[in-house]
């Protein structure tokens, strides 16, 4: 075996500044990472459609679900770095309640991910030749009352998985296995919901499809039920779970903690 090359810096780069700013090149981030989700998990569907009639089966249900968990996990392992692997409008908002994260930051990341979910979901009906996705809907015998709170929980405990393992200051080693963990309580919570309300747990995931498709029934409910799971794990993880640092003595009153880039988790 050959030995490796010692790889130095080009002299024409060294000391160049990034070609976009930090924001810009997270919304970019979030933009990719969703189209890739939602274009794996939505083409598990439009795969499902293509290869049998009845597509209401257990083993559909499993195909379904392990193609969500295994997109979420690349698509948050691919943006983790650049804008903390977000790819869910509901996480960024959980995020926001936790203050660690700028209010418009969030903003540009909810139209990254909004605009990357409407893209593949295009891609697919163009890649399809014109089938338009079904989007999400609720089973026979299941009101929109009952959805709303299955939404909640289930994005209740997908936030609380990203807050342990991809925010939470002292995750240490977890940190590692974050993708994999968030992947997979996706998944697993699909296997529980999907049968009721197709379990999105996401806004984007549920919107792009309904644009492109133009399937706006009980839509509320995927943008009500995620945002309340959310925001409710965000600010019960950072005020019950975080470490609070001590103030030091004699010193005036703290100002309030500054969101942290997305860099900084």
């Amino acid at each position: 075996m050959l030995p490796g090359r010692p790889i130095a810096r080009r002299a024409d780069t060294a000391g160049m500044a990034p070609l976009l700013p930090a924001a810009t090149r997270a919304a970019v981030a979030e933009f990719v990472a969703t189209a890739i989700f939602v274009f794996a998990a939505e083409g598990s569907v439009f795969s499902l459609w293509k290869l049998y009639t009845d597509t209401g089966t257990p083993g559909g249900l499993v195909a379904v679900a392990i193609a969500h968990a295994l997109a979420l996990a690349a698509a948050v392992a691919a943006a983790i770095n650049a804008s903390g692997g977000h790819v869910n409008p509901a996480v960024t908002f959980g995020v926001l309640v936790g203050r660690r994260i700028s209010f418009g930051r969030a903003l540009l990341y909810w139209a990254a991910q909004l605009l990357g979910a409407v893209a593949a979901a295009f891609l697919l009906r163009i890649i399809s030749g014109g089938t338009r996705p079904m989007g999400f809907g609720l089973a026979h015998g299941v009101h929109e009352r009952h959805a709303l709170l299955l939404e909640a929980v289930m994005t209740f405990g997908l936030m609380y998985t990203v807050y342990a393992t991809a925010v939470d200051p002292s995750r240490g080693g977890v940190a590692a296995i974050a993708p994999l963990a968030i992947g997979f309580v996706l998944g697993a919570n699909i296997l529980a919901g999907g049968p009721f309300d197709g379990a999105a747990m996401n806004p984007a995931r549920a919107f792009g499809p309904a644009l492109v498709g133009w399937s706006w029934r009980h839509h509320w409910v995927y943008w009500v039920g995620p945002l309340i799971g959310a925001g409710l794990a965000g600010a019960l993880y950072e005020s019950v779970m975080i470490e609070q640092q001590p103030e030091p003595q004699g010193t005036a009153a703290a100002a309030p903690r500054m969101p942290l880039a997305a860099e900084d988790y």
